[in-house]
């Protein structure tokens, strides 16, 4: 009786053992959910209104956007537009528009090509316009999570156009360097040169030189200040500045 309880037993365990085994391999694999994928677009919107009264009664506004497509793949595309315009006592003070257009194709080791347009309109400069799509080889000689730098340079065609004189069209060497560097999660600084020389005249150049600190407010809003100076050495007419610098207080939206 003793042997056939222990038979028994080892029969009912080996059962249990076999049916545990069954379970197990009939299991459906544990799936893990795919991590969440970055977003390619990026869209940002800043304005800014001053006002004082007093002595003298002045006014200025600015208003920009920004446009970034990063699928974190070798093409990027990236769009920026800003818009001035300033009254001092009744009377226009500053009319400023720019805007930029551009393509990047990664190639490898930091390498880059890109094509870019660009749009200027300076009223108080009297720049009609001024047209110049080029396009070139660029260089990341920083490439982190915190901090990013690139140099260029590129060959294209520009066209000008002032007050009270004809178009002129040249050959156009684009240079440029960008900087950004984030200091924490909420406060980042972005700096930039670019330069746009006619090859007929290498004299008549026009530069802009870029800094601005933005602090985070919320989830999708910054505090930025910003400084543009921008710098033509041969002006329309002799009694111009050829040199002209905006300090601006936006509020930014990111999307």
């Amino acid at each position: 009786m003793r042997i056939g309880a222990k038979v028994c037993v080892g029969v009912v365990l080996a059962h249990l053992t076999m049916a545990r085994m069954g379970a197990q391999a009939t299991l459906p694999p544990i799936s893990m959910p795919p991590p969440p994928e970055a977003e390619s677009w990026t869209a940002t919107l800043s304005g800014g209104l001053a006002l004082t009264n007093g002595n003298r009664d002045t006014s200025t506004l600015n208003v920009g956007y920004e446009l970034l497509y990063d699928p974190k793949q070798r093409n990027r595309v990236k769009s920026d537009a800003f818009y001035l315009r300033g009254k001092t006592d009744g009377l226009s003070s500053a009319d400023r528009l720019g805007f930029n257009a551009r393509d990047e194709y990664k190639l490898k080791e930091g390498a880059f090509l890109f094509g870019q347009l660009q749009y200027v309109r300076d009223r108080f400069k009297q720049i009609n316009y001024i047209w110049a799509p080029t396009g070139g080889l660029g260089y990341r000689l920083i490439e982190t999570s915190a901090t990013n730098m690139s140099i260029d340079t590129g060959l294209g065609v520009i066209w000008e156009k002032d007050t009270g004189l004809p178009v002129k069209e040249s050959i156009a060497v684009s240079v440029s360097q960008k900087l950004s560097y984030r200091f924490s999660q909420s406060a980042t600084f972005a700096q930039s040169i670019s330069a746009l020389y006619k090859t007929n005249d290498l004299n008549n150049a026009f530069y802009a030189v870029n800094a601005a600190v933005a602090s985070s407010m919320t989830a999708r809003t910054q505090l930025k200040v910003e400084v543009i100076d921008t710098y033509k050495n041969q002006v329309a007419r002799p009694t111009l500045v050829k040199n002209d610098v905006a300090l601006i207080v936006a509020l930014v939206y990111k999307r």
